[in-house]
């Protein structure tokens, strides 16, 4: 098939991948303006894009699609190269624009979108973190009949995957990545012979982007829900905390049984042990147990290794 391809992150290239490896005409490759990154923020291309060069595929940039938006004159360029291109069909995946209808319209067979969840739960922008961060037990990928809304276009595929209990965004990613990408190259296989199914208008929820601000660890919440979002804020932002002086990242962690009378329950953010095995801190419900942290400016480390510098001490209040 001749396909125009939109995606940005990793996620996407692996979908760019195996449907060039799979022999089928990649027309053009939309994806996003290189942006600032790095300790110089330079500019840097997206992984799609890095793909793309490698591979000789024609690669669109522009900031918008919107043909009565902030950059008209490029939405058209788009436009152009789109009409020109006569695709039979447009694969999207984690592009990060809107589609206007027209760009809808175009490909002979619409636009399909790979989406990272089983919808309607979790529709926007961070599905694969908001259900590790909701404790779910399962997530997906959901092939999608693109329409003007988001994330509600009729479902053609969907296949479940579990999420385990150490599983975190990055690995998760993983799994859902090289899942997506065999997805849709089974799909343009089968092109005009779909049932599309439309949404259930129950159980829909929204993935909201993660913010930054996300990222401080609040000790008043049950060690449950820190250890789900310590996990699904892996790699990013990453939950941090005020210890010793210092803001440290903390990357992995485990629920813990730690024995106290209601008489003697310590105030949330407590440090109530410190050794090789972790740091036990108590929380608005149970107990964490911190076994992997960074400092500022340092590397990843296991509690053995961490807590030989650490000034903090048993009784601190984090």
């Amino acid at each position: 098939m001749r396909v125009i391809f939109a995606g940005t992150p990793e996620f996407a290239r692996s979908a760019l991948a195996a449907l060039h490896a799979a022999g089928h005409d990649i027309v053009g490759v939309f994806t996003q303006p290189d942006r600032p990154a790095g300790r110089g923020m330079k500019l840097q291309a997206s992984a799609v894009k890095q793909f793309a060069q490698r591979h000789d595929l024609p690669v669109v940039q522009p900031h918008s699609l919107k043909l009565d938006g902030k950059y008209p004159e490029e939405a058209a360029a788009a436009q152009a190269f789109i009409v020109q291109a006569k695709a039979d069909v447009m694969v999207v995946a984690a592009y990060g624009l809107i589609l206007p209808q027209w760009v809808l319209d175009a490909p002979r067979w619409g636009c399909l979108n790979i989406h990272a969840s089983l919808l309607p739960r979790w529709r926007g922008a961070a599905p694969i973190h908001r259900a590790i961060e909701a404790g779910d037990v399962q997530t997906g990928i959901t092939l999608m009949q693109m329409d003007a809304g988001l994330d509600t276009g009729d479902m053609l595929y969907e296949q479940a995957v579990p999420i385990g209990a150490e599983d975190t965004t990055a690995s998760l990613h993983d799994k859902l990545a090289d899942l997506g990408a065999g997805m849709v190259v089974q799909a343009l296989m089968h092109m005009g012979h779909f049932n599309p199914v439309k949404q259930p208008t129950e159980g829909v929820t929204y993935a909201h982007k993660i913010e930054k601000t996300e990222a401080a660890i609040d000790w008043t919440l049950s060690a449950q829900i820190l250890s789900q979002r310590i996990r699904a804020f892996d790699p990013f932002p990453g939950m941090t905390a005020q210890m010793a002086g210092e803001v440290v990242k903390v990357w992995q962690a485990h629920v813990t049984k730690h024995t106290t009378s209601e008489r003697e329950a310590p105030a949330a953010g407590t440090l109530l042990t410190l050794s090789e095995n972790g740091l036990e801190v108590a929380c608005g419900e149970g107990v964490l147990c911190l076994t992997q942290l960074q400092k500022p400016g340092g590397k990843r480390q296991p509690a053995a290794d961490f807590v030989r510098s650490f000034n903090g001490a048993v009784g601190d209040v984090f």
